[in-house]
Formats: C-alpha cells, structure tokens, sequence
C-alpha cells in the first residue's frame, strides 16, 4: 500500500513502527541542505563508502517497517543491490533534515526508531532554528551519545566516517509568517 501511495501521490511514505508516515516533497531549501551534505561527504568517505538519496533501511526482521532518511551512507556495493531496503547493520549515518511543519512527537519517534534498528549514527539537521543534533551509540531504543550544535560549528563525525562536516553554508528557512 505503502508503495502505492507514494506512486500515485509523490509523496514520500515511510512505516514507522506499524504507522504509515507521508510526507509531501521536500522543499529547495530542505533538498539545497542534504545536496551541500551528500556533496561534503562523497568528497571526504573513505573508499568503499557513499552517500545515497531515496534509500530506505528496513527494521531488522520486520520488512514492513522501514525509514527513509534524507540521505544515508552505506557501502558503495549498494549502487549494485536489486534490493530496495538496505540493512540497518549496513548503515554508518543516517540523515533527517526537519522540514518546516515536523512536528516534535514525530521527530522524537524517527529518532527512535533508528535506534531500536541499530543505525550506530543519525544526524538530524534543522533548517528551521540553525541547529544539528548528532546522536550515536544505540543501545535499548535510544541513543546514548548525544551533540548539539549550530550552523556554523562542524559536525564532529566518528570513524570510519570523515572528521567533520561543515554547517557553515546550510540553509534556514524563511520564518513563518
């Protein structure tokens, strides 16, 4: 159904944890903030990894459960997998630009759910306030490494993946009116 959804609306549907979850297309600026991101990372991932758009990771044992984040860093044999759910176990960073209208409830549910599927790195980046939230080491549902920071201040990433990123040039939406 999921898919169907997303083919006949555009929408990007996504099941979080039993519930179906649309989102509408995102907007320049949230689609500006994960290209100046996807880019600093391709140039800086060691061999064998990459930056991908469109990829959804499923929860372990549950294939109807799945999250597609913004951008996600896998390994490069992904380009090459008829599969359409990358495995958790797969992933090193996981990325969510928060769109304008996200709400906190859904947000703090995203969050989890990445960490009850074992994704060891989630970037979540805010366009609406400048602000990035880094949280690593999953363990019991929740992450138990968190880091906030600013546009402005870099991303301090843990291996394999590179050193930092940049926020410096990330765009803010424009405040509601």
């Amino acid at each position: 159904m999921a898919e169907e959804i997303e083919q006949s609306t555009g929408l990007r549907v996504q099941i979080i944890g039993g519930t179906l979850v649309m989102s509408p297309t995102p907007r320049g600026k949230h689609a500006g903030t994960v290209k100046r991101l996807s880019r600093q990372l391709d140039a800086k991932l060691p061999a064998g990894l990459g930056s991908y758009e469109v990829s959804s990771i499923t929860m372990p044992d549950d294939a109807e459960d799945y999250a597609t984040p913004d951008l996600v860093v896998l390994p490069r044999d992904w380009e090459d997998d008829d599969e359409w759910l990358a495995d958790p176990q797969d992933v090193e960073l996981a990325v969510e630009v928060i769109s304008t209208s996200e709400r906190v409830s859904h947000i703090a549910t995203k969050t989890s759910w990445y960490a009850i599927a074992g994704v060891p790195v989630l970037l979540a980046v805010d366009p609406r306030k400048g602000v990035w939230t880094l949280r690593t080491h999953p363990r019991d549902g929740e992450y138990q490494g968190v880091l906030h920071g600013k546009y402005g201040e870099p991303v301090p990433l843990p291996a394999p993946l590179p050193g930092e990123l940049s926020t410096a040039d990330l765009p803010l939406y424009a405040p509601k009116r």
